[in-house]
């Protein structure tokens, strides 16, 4: 092959692999990396929230306040770097809600450290409820274990504890799943029934990933996430 096109074809296929790899935030509706970026739409906001010490580069992007995702590049060190999410707020007190649904499905890397989680706040953030929907790497919730439930259509491990600022209640899912349905209002009325909290306000419910190590840059994606309330 001729040299000049052997050239030529060489930086055509460098380009395409860029291409790929940041393909998904270039043709995307919205993207940034400023890291307390944030996007609201169809009564969603999405945000990139890098709020960890040691982190690295993180652009999130997002078509729709449903179909969002991130590439973060964050060293293999201790510590949450961050939590790329899109969030709903309810605003209504549990009694008064008849239902509560989610859906999610992700894509997600094999390597790294962090989980899929959705982090539910509470009594104006006095009160913080993970569900951990899968997790990767050396990665482990808050608290105490206190049993091990099937709530909400999930089996998981329950554990209680505090981060000095808010009560946190953290459910972590007995197997990995990257997609699925959740009843949000029942797991809320699980922790009520322990007698953990009261009949307490439901803020925002938010979905995606709290990421400890991504290290080189990986891709994370929701390709289809939802909350319903009434």
């Amino acid at each position: 092959m001729h040299k000049a096109v052997r050239s030529l074809l060489a930086a055509v296929l460098a380009t395409a692999a860029v291409a790929t790899t940041a393909g998904t935030a270039e043709a995307a509706t919205w993207s940034s990396s400023d890291k307390w970026a944030t996007w609201s739409n169809g009564g969603y906001t999405v945000r990139n929230d890098v709020w960890g010490s040691g982190a690295g580069p993180q652009t999130i992007w997002a078509n729709s306040g449903t179909n969002f995702g991130v590439w973060a590049d964050h060293p293999a060190t201790g510590g949450i770097k961050s939590y790329p999410h899109s969030a709903r707020n309810v605003g209504r007190t549990l009694s008064s809600l008849g239902s509560v649904t989610s859906t999610f499905t992700v894509s997600r890397p094999g390597s790294g450290a962090y989980e899929t989680a959705y982090d539910i706040w509470a009594n104006n953030n006095a009160y913080e409820i993970m569900l951990w929907m899968n997790k990767q790497g050396a990665v482990g919730p808050l608290g105490t274990r206190q049993t091990t439930a099937s709530v909400g259509g999930h089996t998981w491990d329950v554990y209680r504890g505090s981060n000095g600022s808010n009560a946190v209640f953290s459910f972590v899912r007995t197997s990995n799943t990257d997609s699925g349905w959740v009843d949000v209002l029942a797991v809320l009325n699980w922790i009520k029934a322990q007698g953990w909290y009261g009949d307490v306000t439901l803020g925002e419910v938010q979905f995606g990933f709290e990421i400890t190590s991504s290290p080189g840059g990986s891709n994370f994606t929701a390709s289809s996430y939802s909350v319903s309330a009434s």
